[in-house]
């Protein structure tokens, strides 16, 4: 039996040589905690393994400490499991591939603050698809190194079915080596057999009212902005008792290239040329009916548009389907030598507009047949739930009281009474392009 020297036990050398192999079993248990810790760490960035193991570390410094102590530290792998974390930071992705892609996006945009995220409003249909990256953990590195674009800013409300973003994103293909100093080498062939099923994985996690329509590998310094060739825009309206042909005669005279500083939103700060060029604008009837009236829709194409351009020049078009303006009043409005600063008139509605479609050279979107057939599906129990809303906003108008056509409220496509509109030549102006920057200028 040890001795007894003030109260402490002398260990015999049976014990100490008990101790040393109790010991040396922990020892290699830390070795193994530290190795299992650093495959972890690669994974999470908040691993709760380094609490674990500080405690095997000194336990097995302290020689004194009791058996029954050891023991405790001998826990099994299940009890070490480390607590799952929201989010992750994408600095512990950088040993993963990663290739440049182009997503093409589809949004109901009624809920939503626009498309990107700088005005600081939520939410908008930028911060829902990052979300949807963030859970999915497809981005890789920081989000400076993304090389992130956007085919176009749409306004609050506004829809789309062929917006377009491109970013670097993590792969499952083998890179290249060339990373550039950036995190991740980059895969540059353009397979996609075994690659990540983009459209499918992203529209797992999505809202219901953005959806991924296809995906495809671009070359590295591809803008979605400044890459785009051609886009075009729909705009929705019921026909109501507009004169079409009068519309469609003013609409003949944007095609072309112009100044269209009178049909925009001016940002005299930050855009110094306002000459766009329009290639079409078509008015067309689709197959939608209801209450005995059809309806239409303007299809605009260009190469690129100024801010609230399209909404601008539908407003003046509706003035004309109206017979308050003369088709003639775009051409005055086109001369920005004869009406240099613009008319006050508000914009059209920005719910009936939707982004249809951005053309790039050699970009072909695609998605495996599974998306595919997830996506129809989502989009026809979409298209099946607003149709329900409809019958019963339409059941509450059958049953409410009788109510003239007089009385009742007109679409916006109906003729106003003449008396109250003041011609657009005649309005108030807005200041002119060179006034906004000499005040800008005056200022800095």
């Amino acid at each position: 039996m040890p001795k007894e020297v003030s109260g402490v036990h002398l260990l015999d050398s049976e014990f100490i040589a008990s101790l040393q192999s109790e010991v040396a079993n922990l020892q290699a248990k830390v070795m193994e905690l530290e190795a299992e810790n650093a495959k972890l760490s690669s994974q999470l960035s908040n691993c709760q393994c380094l609490q674990m193991e500080k405690k095997v570390e000194a336990a097995s410094v302290n020689y004194n400490s009791s058996v029954e102590e050891c023991k405790k530290l001998e826990t099994s792998k299940a009890e070490r499991e480390p607590k799952k974390v929201q989010g992750y930071n994408t600095r512990t992705m950088n040993h993963h591939h990663r290739r440049y892609i182009a997503l093409k996006v589809m949004y109901f945009g009624k809920r939503f603050y626009g498309f990107a995220s700088e005005a600081h409003m939520d939410p908008t249909v930028e911060s829902e698809i990052f979300k949807a990256f963030e859970k999915t953990r497809l981005l890789v590195g920081d989000k400076k190194e993304l090389q992130y674009s956007r085919c176009g800013r749409t306004d609050k409300g506004v829809s789309s079915v062929g917006q377009v973003i491109a970013l670097f994103v993590r792969s499952n293909l083998k890179g290249s080596g060339d990373n550039n100093g950036s995190p991740g080498e980059i895969v540059f062939n353009e397979q996609h057999e075994g690659e990540i099923d983009y459209v499918r994985v992203l529209n797992r996690v999505l809202p219901s009212d953005i959806r991924i329509l296809g995906w495809c590998p671009v070359p590295v310094g591809f803008s979605a902005r400044f890459n785009c060739l051609r886009r075009e825009y729909k705009y929705f309206f019921w026909r109501g008792n507009l004169n079409l042909l009068s519309m469609e005669s003013a609409g003949t005279k944007f095609v072309g290239e112009h100044d269209f500083r009178n049909f925009c939103k001016m940002d005299a700060v930050n855009v110094h040329n306002y000459r766009r060029h329009v290639t079409s604008f078509e008015i067309f009837p689709t197959d939608v009916r209801y209450d005995g009236d059809q309806l239409w829709a303007f299809k605009i194409k260009g190469s690129a548009f100024l801010w609230h351009q399209v909404r601008c020049m539908v407003a003046v078009v509706f003035m004309i389907g109206q017979g308050l303006e003369s088709p003639n009043v775009i051409d005055m409005l086109l001369d920005t030598d004869r009406t240099a600063r613009k008319p006050q008139y508000s914009m059209a509605p920005e719910f009936p507009l939707v982004l249809q479609f951005c053309e790039f050279e050699n970009v072909k979107f695609t998605c495996s047949s599974d998306a595919g057939e997830a996506l129809h599906r989502h989009l026809v129990n979409e298209c099946r739930s607003y149709q329900l809303q409809a019958a019963i906003f339409h059941e509450a108008l059958v049953s409410c009281l009788p109510i003239s056509r007089d009385q009742s409220s007109v679409s916006s496509g109906k003729t106003k009474k003449k008396a109250s509109h003041v011609p657009l030549i005649s309005r108030p102006t807005e200041p002119s392009y060179e006034e906004r920057r000499a005040k800008f200028n005056s200022k800095a």
